[in-house]
């Protein structure tokens, strides 16, 4: 059974904030809000946790396309090479915010991604993300949380939410209401960059 917790973007209880790193420090699931869609998420250095999300989602951990999600750019160079300055400043420009960019992986990628070329990262404008991923002190392997619904591709209320992945994860932020549009995925990995999808994120600021 999963536990349901508000935390208020505006200002998260750190008391609560702390509940969902003991989780995540466990190799607990959590759902948790972010600037787009909800997210399925777990602590990147926790391989058990891994699985089991690669395992809920039917994909090959090593072959999965989970998101990164950083507290900002200062750890980037511990999963992307060392990139150009134009690419930085892409990167400042336009994070946090709803896109998912696309890097070239470094050789210290955790060991399950060690043969990834690229990795996908995040940095939401969401102050409830942003302060797990700060207080955990590492990102989070990251999914959203897709509806088999054709009309609702995403769901959006929490208590829904719980209702359906009760059994699949240990936690359920609610953060209110979620977006129904995904981040837009950039591919900085090639030049010129590519846009993957077209989402939430603006591209008039490229």
């Amino acid at each position: 059974m999963a536990e349901l917790i508000r935390i208020y973007e505006e200002n998260p209880n750190p008391k609560e904030i702390r509940k969902v790193i003991e989780v995540l420090k466990r190799g607990g699931l959590i759902i948790y809000p972010t600037d787009t869609v909800y997210g399925l998420g777990c602590d990147i250095t926790n391989i058990k946790a891994l699985e089991k999300i690669a395992r809920i989602k039917g994909v090959k951990l090593e072959k999965s396309n989970f998101s990164f999600i950083c507290h900002d750019l200062s750890n980037l160079s511990d999963y992307v090479k060392q990139i150009d300055t134009a690419t930085f400043k892409i990167l400042k420009r336009a994070l946090p915010g709803a896109y998912t960019f696309i890097l070239p992986g470094s050789k210290s990628l955790p060991h399950p991604f060690k043969k990834r070329k690229t990795v996908g990262i995040r940095v939401p404008d969401n102050s409830i993300a942003l302060e797990i991923v700060k207080q955990l002190g590492n990102p989070i392997v990251s999914t959203s949380i897709r509806d088999e619904d054709e009309i609702i591709e995403y769901t959006t209320d929490p208590e829904l939410i719980l209702e359906k992945w009760d059994n699949l994860v240990d936690l359920v932020i609610d953060g209110g209401y979620g977006d129904n549009e995904a981040s837009t995925v950039i591919d900085l990995s090639e030049d010129p960059p590519i846009v993957l999808r077209e989402g939430k994120g603006s591209l008039e600021i490229f």
